[in-house]
């Protein structure tokens, strides 16, 4: 233990000066980064079709490269798929991260290249140990396992060569030996397809391990925390697991899940430290104590447009690079990769926080809002009314999902909102009105649309039973790894399905 330590402490000192470099020359890194990653790909299919090697400069790729989603790179990553080479990317690029995302039940397949895992995903996961012993050097994560609950992988059927799964399926595939030793389970539970069978299985594997450090969505977690509670007779997860002091999240928003775990570890310095890693790339990390901000890794292979959201639907929107970008604006974030993915726009919305260094605050989706009355409903906007609802109600909430009720014949609309409660309010109506108040003290176009009634209603909120969104996600095989209950959307698809699964439960 002491020689590991040693070990780590000198590479932090050698990391911690690199993130202190480009936060102090962020639009010098991002400069260096874009004219490697053309340099790098000119002579690939795609750089060949937009003459990569007569761009100059960020104006001229901007103008000849159109900003792409997934349906346009499709063709290319088709073929990939089926193992041809040096089409978005030079290197050989044998693993996919498939994702459904949030807004779609197409199945997505994103290239993962060996420098992306190695200079983003596996620098990220550095980092995230290199920032938590930075602000607490007395650490002692390494004198026990990292539990990680993964998703799944398979060999894909197109070619023999070719594998995809959940993007920490591919990482857990691919991990060095050093960092397979520190983690558990056995990677033959950790990525079973069942993923009931798997919480059962990590249960009864990990129940007797000494975890010091747990990462992974908080959804799926919980449901494994509570397995293993019931199998061992405690009350908490320090009883199981007395040295636990580290938990890594990401992908869904902590705030509505921090009640619960502040339940399942009555700890009061344990220590909770968000992570933004998506299937693309690995983009934040929280790096201060008492500040939910996340600082925006500019050294992972990944060049960063960011597009502002009024300009959204605009034909040929004109893009902003770091040094153009404004606090407190939602943008859509558009990336550069080097696994191949050529001013891609990922769907994620953010905000700066600061931009000596740059932070960012996840916001929502580009699809995953409201906007039915033009009343612009963002997730951010929802779950600061929650917490608010939750926080004068002695609430917590489990999950929930919202749609519009478009107007009827003599009923003007309404936001429906089905919650499945962890702890259910004291006074529900009182709940249902502070969610109301609160939307409306933070979004004004939401204010203008409930003057009166006129456009939008008092919300509807339905009480869900627990275990619907379970089972839902069950119904759709969207069970563990990345999968997210969708928060918002601004048709009546997910709202529809789950308010009939509840009328059938009874």
């Amino acid at each position: 233990m002491p020689i590991i330590n040693s070990v780590f402490t000198w590479f932090i000192k050698k990391r911690i000066h690199q993130i202190e470099l480009f936060m102090k020359y962020p639009n010098e890194v991002q400069e260096e980064w874009f004219e490697q990653l053309i340099s790098e790909a000119e002579n690939t299919e795609w750089g060949r079709k937009y003459q990569y090697k007569d761009i100059n400069n960020i104006r001229q790729f901007k103008e000849r490269v159109p900003i792409q989603q997934y349906d346009s790179l499709k063709p290319y990553i088709e073929r990939m798929l089926k193992g041809e080479q040096n089409v978005l990317w030079p290197s050989e690029i044998r693993w996919f991260a498939k994702s459904s995302g949030t807004t779609s039940d197409r199945s997505k397949f994103i290239p993962v290249s060996e420098e992306s895992l190695e200079e983003c995903h596996f620098k990220g996961g550095k980092d995230m140990l290199t920032l938590y012993f930075n602000n607490r050097p007395n650490a002692r994560i390494f004198t026990g396992k990292a539990l990680t609950l993964g998703g799944s992988h398979q060999v894909s059927q197109l070619n023999a060569d070719t594998f995809f799964g959940d993007l920490s399926a591919v990482i857990m595939k691919n991990l060095p030996l050093w960092a397979e030793f520190y983690r558990t389970p056995h990677l033959d539970i950790a990525l079973l397809d069942n993923f009931e069978e798997k919480i059962e299985k990590m249960a009864l594997a990990t129940k007797d391990v000494n975890v010091t450090c747990i990462s992974g969505v908080p959804t799926w977690n919980i449901l494994l925390f509570r397995r293993i509670l019931e199998i061992t007779g405690k009350r908490n997860l320090l009883e199981v697991w007395p040295n636990l002091e580290l938990y890594f999240h990401g992908a869904v928003n902590f705030t509505p899940y921090r009640d619960q775990f502040s339940k399942l570890i009555p700890k009061s310095d344990m220590y909770y430290l968000e992570t933004y890693n998506a299937s693309e790339g690995f983009f934040g990390l929280q790096d201060q104590l008492g500040s939910n901000d996340m600082l925006l890794m500019l050294d992972y292979g990944i060049y960063y447009e960011f597009l502002p959201l009024e300009k959204l639907n605009d034909d040929n929107p004109d893009t902003l690079g770091l040094s153009e970008v404004e606090v407190h604006k939602n943008y859509a974030i558009i990336i550069t990769t080097n696994a191949g993915l050529w001013r891609y726009m990922i769907g994620d919305t953010v905000r700066f926080t600061s931009l000596s260094p740059y932070r960012i605050q996840i916001t929502g989706r580009t699809k995953h809002f409201i906007n039915a009355f033009g009343e612009e409903l963002i997730i951010d906007n929802a779950e600061r009314a929650l917490a608010e609802a939750c926080s004068q109600t002695g609430a917590s909430i489990r999950e929930y999902t919202a749609a519009p009720v478009y107007f009827g014949d003599d009923k003007g609309g309404a936001h429906e909102w089905v919650i499945e409660f962890d702890k259910k309010p004291a006074e529900f109506e009182r709940f249902v009105d502070l969610l109301d108040e609160t939307l409306r003290r933070i979004n004004s176009d939401y204010d203008a649309k409930r003057f009166k009634d006129m456009a939008l209603r008092r919300p509807i909120v339905h009480k869900a039973p627990n275990g619907t969104f379970f089972n839902w996600m069950k119904e759709r095989g969207k069970l563990g790894g990345q999968h997210k209950v969708p928060r918002l959307a601004n048709d009546r698809e997910y709202i529809d399905s789950i308010l009939l699964l509840m009328e059938l439960v009874g």
